[in-house]
């Protein structure tokens, strides 16, 4: 397995093709970028998200105790975009991969968005949390949420209104982080599509998994931050990208069988 970071634009080189050949094991990474051509605002773009919010008044826990109602209505909103969006061809490529894929594989996603699921995808954690969830403060459950939380409902598991949006905020743990933690240092190949390499702890997983020896791929629109820690790396629309790399890893398992 070379070290050698590169980009490859054209067919796949004979080394690559081998060393594509003892992949079983699969760790995929997505952001922002995969969500982004089904119209979900990207982190930190140009008229994205967080530009007509500060990241302290919307998505710290402080923000919440001290402007809630304002918290609540951001979230509420961001909630009923994304239930307008539908998955695209890259949500859609995964879940193939996820159904077709007779090794390991984990889809470990830093969106909110539900768009993972509704394409078919089951092998997959929600790092940063879900927009479509509701975490009571008061008895600690979590409940399937499509609904306002700005008006205060009821927990329908415990009936105290302490209902906050079950979201990772700045400063707070991710979920999940064991098993995350243990598939990267087993896997064989990490990809990640369409991230920013600027949010930790995801941005230094490719580095966990060069440590253990994988393999590293990015998909991306443009270079992250941390492009230059993997061994390739494929620009152009997720759209376009995600269905060619399924397809390849595809080919390549059943060339093995």
């Amino acid at each position: 397995m070379a070290d050698k970071h590169s980009r490859l634009d054209g067919p796949l080189c004979t080394a690559h093709r081998q060393a594509m050949a003892d992949i079983r094991n699969i760790v995929v990474l997505t952001g922002a970028g995969i969500s982004a051509e089904s119209g979900i605002d990207t982190f930190r773009s140009a008229g994205g998200l967080w530009e007509q919010h500060r990241v302290e008044d919307v998505a710290t826990p402080e923000a919440f105790a001290r402007d809630p109602d304002l918290v609540l209505r951001f979230y509420d909103m961001r909630r009923a975009n994304i239930q307008k969006a539908y998955p695209n061809a890259a949500h859609d490529a995964l879940a193939r991969l996820d159904q077709y894929w007779q090794g390991n594989l984990l889809i470990v996603t830093q969106n909110v968005d539900d768009l993972h699921e509704r394409a078919g995808a089951e092998r997959l954690i929600h790092m940063h949390g879900e927009h479509l969830s509701a975490w009571c403060l008061s008895c600690d459950g979590r409940t399937r949420w499509h609904a306002p939380l700005s008006d205060r409902p009821a927990c329908p598991q415990c009936g105290e209104a302490a209902l906050r949006p079950d979201i990772v905020w700045f400063g707070e743990m991710p979920y999940r982080m064991d098993e995350i933690d243990r598939a990267i240092g087993q896997c064989d190949l990490f990809v990640s599509i369409g991230t920013s390499g600027a949010v930790y702890p995801a941005a230094g997983y490719v580095r966990t998994a060069r440590h253990y020896g994988a393999r590293t791929l990015e998909l991306n629109l443009d270079p992250s931050q941390g492009s230059i820690m993997f061994h390739e790396c494929r620009m152009g629309r997720a759209t376009d990208l995600v269905p060619a790399w399924v397809d390849e890893m595809l080919t390549h398992q059943a060339e093995r069988l």
